[in-house]
């Protein structure tokens, strides 16, 4: 496979296939897999592995799929040029600062085979069974590419698919989103709205269409495209579609072209026959629940476009490494520049852990300067809180280990204050989508709102907080013990013993 920018930030997927593989992160799959169960399976049985290229797709000749890209969140900071993952959310801060239009070309490898007449949607692309609950085919990976008529902006993001029919299937429009906001304008004077669903792109423009990015820090309008061209450090090339007036990514390796109608879908059959959403069993989300059926627009394919030499799909899983390496670093420089915007410098750091999901929640890192920052870090949490939807968000002192979730519960345990660090949003406060409890409070079958945990100690009471120092950061082992003896039993301490130990903790 010949990589397009090989010596540059990847601009396309077969760029990032091709710097994992120089990299040794990448698995080429020879033996036949299923789309049935058997590509899910080694996803997620070897999930924050490497990356996998399945080249035998029993039914698919000549299409090849690739999934667990950003399994590894070190593996994609190095993607954008950077050795430390945790520099990541800084690069995507400063690209959402300084984003970089989208170009407009005449031709594209995204069209080089285009299908208008007996249109077969799930006989053409290799869109896996996840799991034994799915009600089908679910397609997670494709980035749906819309305009905003009112501003004349583009619009990114991932939307879960289900095709019911050869040319027809639902899309998960949550409303609350940009694209929301445009189909329900749109619908509300009886207009159909033109998009393309663009499978198999460069990973900026995955990582923008992942991240349910914050609205106060990307409000309606913002060109999320030129977001991902600034995070490439190149515009994100656009071609016109061939039957809809949209426009698709020019390097995807498929596309889906069409339109969201007003019509709204069961997304399954048995949901259809019961008339009742959110019953039946639909496919896992990124919570790390099944997932029900909905009844969402129906989407009308067109026309299905994509490269001649061996086109390559993407099968990402929403319950997932790969999902949440995608969706977190914008997500994090989303908060961080919340936190900017309260109080220059008393944010150092902002990490989502992979428990609490991208898209529920985030920890502060924060170093106070003087006795006002007890209540700058509160405002930071309570407007962190409303204007995410979050879950839970939490504020911990720079000597936390923000990428340890023991250390965390270590501050929550030892420094919150149980009677003034503990902060709920309001009841009925708006909140993530596909968490449970929130659909359970919208229903009357319980209750939930977000918290924001300070597990930060009080200026004035900082050195009664120091951490206990132990000299095993500063005392010579090697006097005692040989090198293999050390790197014997430091394997076999869990991975917060050797932080500890580390920091003589």
């Amino acid at each position: 496979m010949n990589s397009e920018n090989p010596k540059s930030t990847p601009r396309s997927f077969r760029d990032a296939i091709d710097f994992l593989a120089g990299h040794g992160n990448l698995i080429t799959v020879k033996g036949q897999v299923d789309t049935v169960y058997e590509i899910s399976a080694i996803e997620k049985r070897l999930d924050n592995g490497p990356a996998f290229l399945f080249e035998n797709i029993k039914g698919y000749p000549g299409v090849r799929d690739a999934g667990n890209l950003f399994a590894r969140i070190e593996n994609t900071a190095a993607m954008f040029g950077s050795s430390d993952h945790r520099k990541l959310k800084f690069k995507c801060h400063k690209a959402i600062k300084s984003p970089l239009s989208p170009k407009i070309v005449s031709q594209a490898p995204c069209q080089e085979v285009v299908i208008t007449d007996n249109i077969d949607v799930t006989a053409t692309l290799p869109i896996i069974k996840h799991s034994a609950d799915d009600a089908g085919p679910m397609l997670g990976g494709g980035v749906v590419l819309a305009k905003d008529p009112v501003h004349g902006t583009y619009e990114i993001s991932f939307k879960r698919m289900h095709f019911r029919g050869k040319d027809w299937g639902s899309i998960n429009i949550i409303p609350a989103t940009h694209l929301g906001k445009i189909t329900a304008g749109e619908f509300a004077k009886g207009n159909r709205v033109p998009m393309t669903i663009n499978i198999g792109v460069a990973p900026a423009v995955m990582m923008m269409a992942a991240a349910y990015a914050i609205h106060t820090v990307v409000p309606d309008g913002t060109d999320e495209l030129a977001i991902a061209g600034s995070l490439q450090d190149k515009p994100v090339e656009l071609c016109h579609a061939k039957t809809v007036d949209a426009y698709a990514i020019a390097n995807s390796e498929w596309v889906i072209e069409g339109y969201a109608l007003p019509e709204r879908i069961f997304e399954t059959d048995e949901a259809e026959k019961l008339g009742k959403a959110q019953v039946t069993p639909f496919t896992p989300e990124w919570g790390g629940y099944l997932g029900k059926a909905l009844k969402p627009p129906k989407f009308q394919v067109t026309a299905i476009t994509h490269r001649k030499d061996q086109p390559i799909f993407y099968t990402p899983l929403a319950a997932s490494f790969d999902n949440e390496n995608l969706s977190k670093s914008i997500r994090e420089a989303c908060f961080y520049d919340i936190a900017e915007g309260i109080a220059p410098g008393l944010v150092t750091d902002v990490n989502i852990p992979y428990g609490i999901r991208a898209n529920s929640g985030a920890v502060y890192q924060v170093k106070k300067r003087f006795a006002g920052d007890d209540s700058f870090t509160k405002n930071i949490l309570a407007c962190a809180l409303s204007a995410s939807m979050s879950r839970l968000i939490i504020a911990v002192d720079d000597d936390v280990n923000i990428y340890s979730a023991d250390d965390i519960l270590w501050a929550i345990a030892t420094r919150a204050n149980t009677q003034t660090g503990f902060n709920k949003a309001p009841p009925g406060a708006a909140a993530v989508g596909y968490i449970l409890s929130e659909y359970a409070a919208r229903t009357g079958t319980g209750g939930s709102e977000g918290i924001a945990i300070d597990a930060t100690a009080p200026y004035a009471a900082r050195i009664s907080f120091k951490r206990a120092h132990y000299p095993s950061d500063t005392c010579d082992m090697s006097r005692w013990f040989s090198e293999s003896e050390i790197a014997t039993i430091r394997a076999k301490q869990t991975e917060y013993a050797q932080f500890l130990a580390d920091i003589g903790g």
